[in-house]
C-alpha cells in the first residue's frame, strides 16, 4: 500500500501601521528548515537650525535701446557684486545664474491692425549667492538693494555638513522598524529571531519646517527667520520570525 503525499501551503498575513507597510511571509512547510519572514519599512526624522543660506539678486534695467539698457545694467550689477565682495564673500559664492535682453512693446490700440511697436528694452541680470554665515543675512539683504539691486527672491536655509543629521535620521529609521516589527510580532503570537537584511530606500531627503528660528542680527537690517530644517531617511528591514 502507498502513502500519499500531501503538501501543505501556509497562508499569507499581511498587516500595516502609520509610516510603514509591513508584511509577514508565510514558510512552504514542505521544507521545514525555512522560517516566516517580517519585512517593515521605517521612517527616520532629524531636525537642527540651519546655518547658511541661498539667494538670487539682480538688478533689471530699461532704456529706449538695447545698449542703454545694457550699459545701465551693466554698471549697476557690477556695483552690486563690488558690494558682495566687499561684504566679505568669496568669489567661489557668486555665480552668474540668469541673462536676458527683451524689446518691451507698447500696448495696442483697441481694434488696430497694426504690428506691436517696440518702445524700449529690458535687460536682466541675475546672481545666486551662498551666504556661510546666516547671522549676517539680513544685513546682505539690506547692503543689495542699497547697491543698486531691484530683485531678490529664492532663498533658501541648508545646512553646511549635513552629515551628521543624516546619520541620525538613519538610525531612527531602523529603530522605528524595530519598534513597528515588536508591536506586529506581538500582536501575532511570533518571535522576532534575527534581522535579515537592512535596505536604504533612495537615502535622505531633506524638508523644510516652518519653524521660526532666532537669529542674532542688527537692528536695522532685514528680518529673516530661518526656521529649522529637517532630514528624513527610511530603511527596509526584514526579520525572520517564529511562532512563541
Amino acid at each position: 500500500m502507498k502513502l500519499a503525499k500531501a503538501a501543505f501551503a501556509a497562508t499569507l498575513v499581511s498587516a500595516s501601521l502609520i509610516g510603514g507597510m509591513s508584511s509577514l511571509a508565510a514558510q512552504d512547510m514542505s521544507n521545514p528548515s525555512r522560517r516566516p519572514t517580517l519585512t517593515i519599512t521605517g521612517e527616520g526624522r532629524a531636525t537642527a537650525v540651519p546655518d547658511m543660506a541661498r539667494f538670487s539678486t539682480g538688478v533689471v534695467s530699461e532704456g529706449k535701446t538695447a545698449r542703454e539698457a545694457l550699459d545701465a545694467n551693466s554698471k549697476a550689477v557690477a556695483e552690486m557684486i563690488a558690494a558682495l565682495k566687499e561684504a566679505g564673500l568669496e568669489p567661489r559664492d557668486i555665480a552668474t545664474s540668469g541673462f536676458s535682453v527683451q524689446p518691451q512693446y507698447a500696448p495696442p490700440k483697441k481694434d488696430s491692425t497694426e504690428p506691436p511697436r517696440v518702445t524700449g528694452y529690458q535687460v536682466q541680470n541675475t546672481v545666486s549667492v551662498r551666504l556661510r554665515d546666516l547671522a549676517r543675512l539680513g544685513d546682505l539683504l539690506d547692503k543689495m538693494v542699497t547697491s543698486g539691486a531691484n530683485q531678490i527672491g529664492g532663498i533658501a536655509f541648508e545646512i553646511a555638513d549635513p552629515s551628521k543629521l543624516e546619520d541620525k535620521a538613519r538610525v531612527a529609521a531602523v529603530e522605528d522598524a524595530r519598534h513597528q516589527a515588536e508591536l506586529i510580532a506581538q500582536a501575532s503570537g511570533v518571535r522576532l529571531v534575527r534581522v535579515l537584511t537592512v535596505t536604504g530606500n533612495g537615502g535622505v531627503r531633506p524638508m523644510a519646517r516652518a519653524m521660526a528660528a532666532p537669529m542674532m542680527m542688527k537692528a536695522d537690517s532685514v528680518p529673516v527667520e530661518a526656521g529649522e530644517a529637517e532630514i528624513q531617511a527610511s530603511v527596509t528591514v526584514s526579520y525572520e520570525i517564529e511562532a512563541r
